[in-house]
């Protein structure tokens, strides 16, 4: 139990999944309003565990008032079906789509990922991966967002929590923030053993590009950084006591990273799935749609800063380094 202050306090409840990332923590305040902060995953196993863990803290399902969702992911959502029709559901505009299962939206990302391989100079024989990029939603919900919130805004019940948005991960990826005891629940913006991947994402509608979800998620550590926080407690791991300095950590791991894919391409003009195979050599077959979403990543990273260029007019697209004046010699 985390105590916020005298008429607030949060509980911690862990919730197994069926993947890699292992269990998601789920958390409840309790305070005018008592509020779920993400639901996990859409199992029946998950379920019993959770309301098992709500009967330790005297609660069922039905004390729960409303929900807020960090994004939209499954292992974030699922059990949202498994609560009252009628309980508030609250997030980002950007998770809705994806928690209704919009059969448009689905199929736009499905062609958007076809679009992603044969730019990347894929292996045609990885082609195949793209229908079942949308596997992992039988594990999320069916509803979607009631409400609404972004950067600055508070929840309803919530006292002394604001609404801060943190796309990187997840172009629809918030946290709640408590600034005066200097508390972030924090989806997963930030890991204490791990660095979440920033996922590629096709354009949401009305959109006519698509966003640089590393560079996005470089901007959310970075505002973090500035913020006086004594703790978070996130999706994922061990509660973090040292934000400051997992922030900076993870950011030096970025440069060298970059530095690594910039020395590739200066070398000569490279594919994104060139660069993928040399990133990482040993799981790009296994994950290469994760991986592949890491190294466009770094891409748009380097392109950003205007240290790499991209010929877009011939499918695959060709990266180059860009050789300035004072590095001549």
């Amino acid at each position: 139990m985390v105590k916020v202050t005298s008429k607030q306090q949060i509980q911690q409840i862990t919730i197994p999944t069926p993947f890699p990332v292992g269990d998601v923590h789920t958390y409840v305040i309790l305070g005018e309003k008592v509020t779920l902060v993400d639901a996990g995953v859409r199992t029946k196993e998950a379920w019993e565990y959770f309301k098992q863990e709500l009967n330790v803290i005297g609660l069922t399902p039905d004390d729960i008032d409303q929900i807020v969702v960090t994004h939209q992911h499954p292992d974030h959502v699922g059990l949202i079906d498994f609560f009252r029709k009628d309980i508030p559901v609250i997030g980002h505009e950007r998770s809705h789509l994806w928690m209704i299962k919009d059969e448009a939206y689905l199929k736009t990302h499905t062609e958007f990922y076809l679009s992603i391989l044969s730019e990347a100079g894929v292996d045609q024989r990885f082609f195949p991966l793209t229908e079942k990029v949308n596997d992992m939603l039988h594990f999320s919900c069916n509803r979607g967002l009631t409400d609404l919130v972004d950067e600055g805004d508070s929840v309803q019940g919530l006292d002394g929590w604001k609404v801060l948005y943190t796309p990187g991960h997840s172009s629809a990826h918030i946290s709640l923030w408590h600034e005066e005891k200097g508390t972030l629940i924090g989806g997963d913006v930030l890991l204490a053993h791990i660095s979440p991947n920033p996922l590629i994402e096709p354009c949401y509608p009305g959109e006519d590009e698509r966003r640089k979800a590393l560079v996005e998620y470089i901007a959310s550590l970075e505002k973090l950084s500035l913020l006086p926080i004594r703790q978070v407690l996130p999706g994922h791991g061990d509660i973090i006591s040292n934000a400051k300095e997992l922030i900076e950590e993870r950011l030096r791991k970025q440069e060298k990273r970059a530095e690594k894919v910039l020395a590739f391409i200066r070398k000569q003009p490279r594919t994104a799935y060139e660069v993928c195979v040399h990133l990482f050599p040993t799981v790009y077959e296994k994950q290469l749609m994760l991986t592949l979403s890491e190294t466009i990543g770094q891409l748009d990273y380097l392109e950003d800063a205007k240290m790499i260029e991209v010929d877009r007019n011939n499918v695959p697209h060709q990266y180059r380094g860009i050789i300035n004046e004072s590095n001549k010699g």
